[in-house]
């Protein structure tokens, strides 16, 4: 399975915890708010592996990238050496579509004050 596919898994898992918790909170269910927040995480984490994944990728093509230049450039080869530059450059974006997102602030309790 590609990691855009476990991308939309992840999304759709965490949309549907985060739905799941929201229903616990309003018909008071604790048990039904847990799992939806355990589910919630498993899909931020399934999403969050998947873009490691992708920048490891990115790193190892911008690498790469930037020997193929430098072996153009010493053998005086300037299409291997534009090619690496492409090659860099197309890493470094993928790198930057993945970039790890910082999570969400904990969620919020409200206390009934009661007189």
């Amino acid at each position: 399975m590609g990691q855009m596919m476990k991308r939309a898994e992840g999304a759709v898992e965490e949309v549907v915890g985060f739905v799941k918790k929201g229903v616990g909170e309003i018909v008071g269910s604790e048990r039904l708010e847990a799992q939806g927040r355990a589910e919630e995480l498993a899909g931020r984490d399934k999403q969050e592996s998947a873009k490691r994944v992708e920048r490891a990728k990115g790193t190892a093509e911008e690498l790469y990238g930037k020997a193929k230049a430098a072996v153009g450039d010493v053998i005086d080869d300037e299409q291997i050496e534009l090619e690496g530059e492409a090659t860099k450059l197309k890493g470094q974006a993928r790198q930057k579509a993945n970039e790890k997102v910082p999570p969400p602030p904990p969620p919020r309790r409200s206390f009934d004050s009661h007189p």
